[in-house]
């Protein structure tokens, strides 16, 4: 019998030692990158993750190609004014057309510098109220500080870890909502410069009535995913601004709640603007639910 006990304690150790370790590793390691992810600056523009990959030789490219599609947009408008002559099918008048076609080539050839001033603006506004916070609170707000206070209330001690504890138990749901969403972020991230990439195809279409779509949604996502930096700013806000406690057990769930909001923050932007989900939860969730 005391070998027994003494097998399942030697499991029970190696279990929390690997948890330990694990959640240590993390905390040193992966959310370093939280704060470039979640705001976004118009760096995003010349940045890129692939060395192989010359960011503004494919901007450049993707502006070849607009001007290209723009001449065939031309000669589409020319080829349906000559059949509405023998269809009688009402069209907008040439001059109307000459006149969208000559703003919006102009608005063309400046689309991306147009997008790095709505991310320098956006970027602006988040970081302004990130400052106004840590002028009245007097503390530096960002996510590394955020994990810093989170670990000095959740201690973890390799010895006295245990992962069936309720700080352990904490600990690691805690743990798995900022994995979750770091990748959120990431994604979101991603989606932010495939938005910007496409930015002259945006303009584009709005010369054509039946495209003009195509503007108003690129619009709309992009800006929902770029004003969730706001949102993001005001709940940090929020959370530097309560006083914790590590024997304060309601200090910890209002932490928890603080993580979930900044996780569903996404969600609720989507709510209000629409746009695309960057949540990674609700897309398992929908996977699983097509797999039933």
């Amino acid at each position: 019998m005391q070998n027994y006990t003494q097998m399942a304690q030697i499991i029970l150790d190696t279990i929390n030692t690997l948890f330990s370790q694990f959640f240590y590793s993390i905390d040193q390691q992966m959310y370093v990158i939280l704060d470039k992810l979640a705001f976004i600056t118009p760096d995003i523009l010349s940045s890129s993750s692939i060395q192989q990959i010359n960011t503004s030789s494919i901007l450049e490219t993707l502006l070849t190609l607009a001007n290209s599609l723009l001449v065939g947009f031309s000669i589409y408008y020319a080829v349906r004014l000559l059949y509405s002559h023998f269809s009688y099918v009402e069209l907008e008048r040439p001059y109307q057309f000459i006149f969208k076609l000559l703003i919006f080539a102009v608005a063309l050839q400046f689309s991306y510098f147009i997008c790095e001033q709505i991310l320098q603006i956006n970027y602006y506004i988040s970081g302004s109220i990130l400052d106004m916070g840590s002028s009245l609170l007097h503390k530096s707000i960002s996510f590394e500080n955020f994990i810093q206070n989170l670990n000095q209330l959740i201690q973890i001690e390799e010895n006295e870890f245990s992962i069936f504890s309720i700080d352990g138990i904490l600990k690691g749901f805690i743990s798995f909502q900022l994995l979750n969403l770091m990748f959120s972020y990431a994604l979101r991230y991603i989606m932010v410069k495939v938005f910007v990439f496409i930015t002259p195809f945006a303009f584009l279409c709005l010369i054509n009535h039946s495209t003009s779509w195509f503007f108003k949604i690129w619009l709309r996502n992009l800006l929902s995913l770029l004003l969730l930096q706001t949102l993001i700013s005001f709940i940090l806000i929020l959370l530097f601004s309560v006083d914790y406690s590590s024997q304060d057990l309601l200090s910890k769930f209002m932490y928890i709640g603080g993580i979930y909001a900044l996780s569903r923050a996404g969600s609720y932007t989507r709510e209000l603007l629409g746009g695309i989900s960057t949540d990674i939860s609700s897309g398992f969730s929908s996977i699983r639910s097509l797999l039933k």
